[in-house]
Formats: C-alpha cells, sequence, structure tokens
C-alpha cells in the first residue's frame, strides 16, 4: 500500500515514466491559450451547476476504462453502431453537451488541433478544483480514438454491485493497483446516484428478498423509508456522500466506516483487510493527505493506454468520428 507521504517522490518517478508520451504544455505551441481557455470556460459553469464536477469526473473515468483515455466515451451511436454512450453504466452520464460546447469554443481558436480527450481530461481536473477539490498534474498530447463499441463499456467499466476481487481485476487490467482502487473510489465523496444502482442491496441481496447485511440497518431502513421506497421506482436521485455531496472531502471514507457506502463496490472496501486498513487511514487522517495521494492515482489514471503521436485523431466534433 503506498499511503506514506514519504513515498510520494518515488509515485512521481514512476509517474514520469507512465506519462512518457503526453506533457505538460503540449499545447503552448500549437494552441497557447487552450487549457486557459478550457479552465475558464468550466469555472463559469461549473459555479452556476457544481454538481456538474461530479459527472465530467465519472465521463473521465468511464473514458478511461474503455480503450484508454482517448474521448470514445463521447462518440455517438450510428445506425451501423452502438457507442459506448448507449451502455447501461453510461445511461446516466451527463455532460455530453458541456464537453461539445468547450469543444466548439477551442476549434474556433485553433481548429483541428486540441484533441476531445484532453478536453475531457482537462474539464474533469478543473471542475474538481473549482468546487474545493484537489488539483493534479494533467499532461497533454492524447489523440482521440476512432472506435467506440456498446459491448465494450458493458463488460469494463467496473458495476456498482462488484465485489473486492472482480473490482482489483478491473483495475488491475489497467495497470491501476490496490491503492488506486482505494483512492479513485473516493470520487463518490461529490455526485449521486439512483435507486436502481442499489435496489438488491435493499430488497432482494440474494434472491430472496433480503436487506444485505453488510449495509448498517439504519441508513438501509432511512433509504427504504424515504427516497428508495419500492414505489418510487429506480430512477430516484440519492447522494453518494448524505449531507456533504457537493463537497469534496474524507466523508465517503467515514462512511463506508460505519458501513454506509452507497453501493455494494463501496462496501467491497470493507471486506479485504488492506482496504480496510486504508479507508480508516483516509477516514482519520487530514483531508490534504487524501488530496494530495487521489491526484496521485488520477495522474496514473489519467495515462491508461493513451493514443499520442501518429496513433488516432483529432475529432473536429466530439461526438462524430472524422471522415475518412
Amino acid at each position: 500500500m503506498r499511503f506514506s507521504v514519504s513515498a510520494i517522490p518515488i509515485i512521481l518517478g514512476l509517474l514520469s515514466c507512465v506519462q512518457a508520451d503526453l506533457e505538460i504544455d503540449f499545447y503552448a505551441d500549437s494552441c497557447p491559450r487552450a487549457e486557459m481557455m478550457i479552465q475558464d470556460f468550466v469555472r463559469e459553469h461549473i459555479s452556476n451547476a457544481p454538481s456538474l464536477a461530479a459527472s465530467l469526473l465519472r465521463m473521465h473515468f468511464h473514458d478511461c476504462f474503455v480503450r484508454g483515455c482517448d474521448g470514445s466515451i463521447l462518440i455517438n451511436s450510428t445506425r451501423r453502431n452502438q457507442a459506448e454512450k448507449a451502455a447501461i453504466p453510461n445511461e446516466t452520464l451527463r455532460g455530453f453537451d458541456f464537453i461539445d460546447r468547450l469543444k466548439s469554443s477551442v476549434e474556433e481558436e485553433c481548429p483541428g488541433v486540441v484533441s476531445c480527450a484532453d478536453i475531457l481530461a482537462l474539464a474533469a481536473r478543473d471542475a474538481v478544483g473549482i468546487i474545493g477539490g484537489p488539483f493534479w498534474r494533467v499532461p497533454t498530447g492524447r489523440r482521440d480514438g476512432r472506435v467506440s463499441k456498446l459491448s465494450e463499456a458493458s463488460s469494463e467499466i467496473p458495476s456498482p454491485t462488484s465485489n473486492f476481487s472482480t473490482l482489483l481485476n478491473s483495475f488491475n487490467k489497467k495497470g491501476l493497483d490496490v491503492t488506486d482502487l482505494v483512492l479513485l473510489s473516493g470520487a463518490h465523496t461529490i455526485g449521486i446516484a439512483h435507486c436502481q444502482s442499489i435496489h438488491d442491496r435493499l430488497y432482494n441481496f440474494s434472491g430472496k428478498g433480503d436487506q444485505d447485511p453488510s449495509m448498517d440497518s439504519l441508513y438501509a431502513a432511512n433509504l427504504k423509508q424515504n427516497k428508495c421506497k419500492l414505489s418510487n421506482g429506480n430512477t430516484t436521485i440519492i447522494e453518494m456522500d448524505p449531507g456533504s455531496f457537493r463537497t469534496f472531502d474524507v466523508g465517503y471514507y467515514r462512511n463506508v466506516l460505519k458501513r454506509r457506502g452507497l453501493l455494494g463496490s463501496d462496501a467491497a472496501l470493507m471486506t479485504n483487510k488492506a482496504t480496510r486498513e486504508a479507508v480508516t487511514s483516509l477516514a482519520e487522517g487530514p483531508p490534504e493527505r487524501f488530496f494530495s495521494q487521489f491526484a496521485l492515482s488520477m495522474e496514473r489514471m489519467g495515462s491508461i493506454r493513451v493514443k499520442t503521436s501518429s496513433s488516432g485523431e483529432i475529432r473536429k466534433n466530439c461526438a462524430i468520428i472524422n471522415s475518412s
């Protein structure tokens, strides 16, 4: 486990290797105002709609876990192809129009230069920072993928019902480790979910009309009596981190310790000794430690299977693959 602050210089060295094909200020000559334009656009709009920060962060995560961080999550389906957007894990994603408008703005400044993948990575980072969350480096130079498949998103994006082994295997396949799993799960400190995600935890955990015994009984009862009544339907919105779902803090880990992690994948962190100890350390430690370590894991995630140099393309419209 790499939760010691003293380990950070070593990790930064590892990151420099992982990100060898990306560069800080990649667009310094080709589009020098690009990153500032993105930051200004995000600041203007996130200030009015802070809940969108969680949506952009989740979109970035879902993008990177399928074919790497190549903007494939942004591509629309066609008559011949059902794209990642159409997969069940992505049906509740928000913010596609936000990225499209941001891309249009950058295209006016520098046509055909800045990739959609980089715009998404930068927008997610800036949005989290604007609501008071951590800052992390975003080396740029990603190019956009030309393939987006519903089937891949369905199989590659971790499910909210995943157990620990399934989660760790999913992360390992992307070059991430158990520490990244714990830290990136901390993104659930902001945002919302839908009752659909926890229906079985509340009403049919083992297929016998029972409740997940790992969930705090009072918390479960409150969900059943209020937002997630059977009569409410599965689309009702619930806070991931009750009481501070718009604040980037360690509240998520405190809830997980109290058996009040909303999703089955949150509760899974308490089923392994190492992750249980990590959750405890983060819950009891200063927010600054979580911030710094979350930032490192975001840098690692943002480098998954990036396309650079002659790979991929720079899409003119993030939702549409360029014509051959």
